[in-house]
């Protein structure tokens, strides 16, 4: 029971997050995109989508790894490793927020982004077909962000050791400026190997 309760709380503050961190990356993006010119609002976009992308084979790498790969660093007392070990444990939470919240908000907002673009390029060039052009940049938006998530992927899973061990790095330094440990280490028999 007390699972069950854990989990419908997780999926409430996952919800409540993505909505107000929605709301912070559509004004930010939609203040840059009004304010930049074609190019710059193209490279904003492309920013974005890679943004995706990299959260995406992020969460890919932390379901993919295996945490026996950090146990020998982690026994002779490197913490970095001790906190990779905690990235793999709670891999479907870390999966949730790479890819789900911040890799499909950014989805959602490349889609927004690309529509300013659109009615940028229509008010400076007075193109007549808007929807012409509004099918062409999903399209393209839409291949960009499976293409680089189909790689981003692959590249995921054939380094995840390497990839979640930087991402231990990170989330180390990241509770030590906070004071607290974001992930818990939840409980399973692991071997250790001695120096």
């Amino acid at each position: 029971m007390d699972r069950k309760n854990s989990n419908i709380k997780w999926v409430i503050l996952v919800t409540i997050t993505s909505f107000f961190l929605g709301i912070l990356i559509s004004i930010g993006s939609d203040l840059l995109l009004r304010k930049s010119n074609i190019v710059i609002a193209f490279i904003i976009l492309f920013i974005i989508v890679l943004i995706g992308i990299v959260f995406d084979a992020l969460g890919i790498a932390a379901t993919s790894c295996e945490e026996k790969s950090f146990h020998s660093m982690a026994s002779c007392g490197i913490l970095e490793a001790k906190a990779a070990i905690r990235v793999v444990r709670n891999a479907s939470v870390v999966s949730s927020v790479c890819s789900d919240v911040v890799g499909d908000i950014c989805g959602v907002i490349s889609g927004a982004a690309a529509a300013t673009i659109v009615i940028k390029i229509v008010q400076i060039y007075g193109f007549s077909t808007v929807s012409v052009l509004s099918i062409l940049s999903s399209a393209f938006i839409a291949a960009i962000t499976i293409g680089g998530k189909a790689l981003g992927k692959e590249i995921a899973i054939n380094n995840s050791k390497k990839i979640v061990y930087k991402l231990g790095i990170i989330l180390f330094k990241i509770e030590n400026i906070l004071g607290f440990k974001l992930l818990k280490l939840n409980s399973k028999k692991k071997r250790v190997k001695r120096c």
